[in-house]
């Protein structure tokens, strides 16, 4: 992976991660520069105008991101993802024309989840439906991450008894954006609601994959998203070992520093093992992606739960090692704790993803 791609996102957040965290946002010109300069889909071919980086390497750009700060790290995901999407369900004139705008300072989001649609994707009620050289939208999506930044909303919907993608201007008339107040982690995502009042748009807007199957559809797409969380769960267990490994070596009790009291040493090996465990996990994933293999499905689901879960444990674990001094707002721990959380629950909770690799074992062994 190019070292200068690290040294510009890590030259860009600097110290700004906690302020962006307690404020709830991040500089939209912060944004645009990163997304200008290819970083927030960087798996984009660069006849594209994308960097055209492996699926690995941008895992690893994704990781470093991560371990810098999990709201751009959410944004960078929403963004690939929207990349990908569209790499995968346009034709030739959508694919030159939409991805030359998000490597150009654009910004989107991808809609899946609705009220009443969350796990449960194939229960999605937002219709698109074509009325002559039209297509109109109209539904409610939930939770929508970097909706509240992006220019263009990409919007699973249902389409003629299957599924479709519409690219949707988040300006268009009958679009309404409203952020999530005070969300739990990744505060300066952007996450909101997207209401699609009966949303008009020339048929362009239509990914050329309309009438299939909405299950196939959603599927491909969170592909990507899964292992980009993965990579971004990787990045927060780094985060949280390089804090603890510093504060267990320096910090004193009872006359010699943490690091000496064996249950404080079983902490720090506990995330080490993670970290690694996770990191294997991604790597494994994204050469299968890489290769073009069969297994990628599961190997994306596969590296989504190890890593989500291992995050979620071991900021808990960081957490309860740097007590007080990792529980100041905006501390690097502090939001590893809230942030990792989510990482549980969205792109497919633990218990999406443990049916999905049961049913995948099932059929493995049959």
């Amino acid at each position: 992976m190019p070292d200068h791609l690290n040294a510009l996102v890590t030259e860009t957040v600097a110290d700004a991660a906690s302020g962006w965290d307690v404020a709830g946002e991040i500089p939209i010109a912060v944004l645009r520069a990163l997304g200008a300069k290819g970083v927030l889909c960087a798996e984009t071919e660069q006849r594209f105008g994308g960097l055209g980086l492996s699926c690995t390497d941008n895992g690893e750009l994704t990781a470093h991101t991560g371990a810098l700060c999990s709201s751009l790290r959410s944004v960078m995901t929403s963004q690939g993802m929207a990349a990908w999407t569209i790499r995968r369900f346009g034709d030739r004139a959508q694919r030159e024309e939409y991805l030359a705008r998000l490597t150009g300072g654009e910004l989107a989001a991808v809609a899946f989840s609705e009220p009443a649609a969350g796990s449960d994707l194939a229960a999605m009620g937002t219709g698109i439906r074509r009325e002559g050289a039209d297509i109109v939208v109209h539904g409610t999506k939930t939770w929508i991450t970097a909706a509240d930044y992006a220019d263009w909303i990409v919007v699973f919907g249902r389409y003629e008894g299957g599924g479709a993608v519409a690219v949707v201007p988040a300006t268009a008339p009958g679009v309404r954006v409203t952020r999530v107040a005070h969300p739990m982690g990744c505060r300066a995502a952007g996450h909101a609601t997207v209401e699609l009042d009966h949303v008009r748009l020339p048929a362009e807007h239509l990914l050329a994959v309309a009438g299939q199957p909405i299950v196939m559809l959603t599927t491909i797409a969170l592909t990507y998203g899964r292992l980009s969380v993965a990579w971004g769960c990787v990045g927060i267990l780094r985060a949280c070992l390089t804090a603890v490994a510093r504060h267990a070596a320096t910090r004193e009790q009872f006359g010699k520093p943490l690091l000496q009291h064996q249950l404080v040493a079983r902490h720090l090996a506990e995330l080490y093992a993670a970290e690694r465990t996770a990191t294997f996990a991604c790597e494994r994933a994204s050469g299968s992606r890489d290769e073009g293999s069969p297994e990628q499905v599961p190997a994306s689901v596969l590296a989504k739960h190890v890593a989500a879960g291992h995050a979620a444990r071991g900021a808990a674990s960081a957490l309860q090692v740097l007590a007080s001094a990792g529980a100041a707002s905006g501390h690097v721990v502090e939001r590893a704790y809230r942030d990792a959380k989510l990482m549980e629950v969205i792109e497919g909770s633990n218990e999406i993803c443990q049916l999905i690799l049961a049913e995948h074992a099932a059929s493995s062994a049959g």
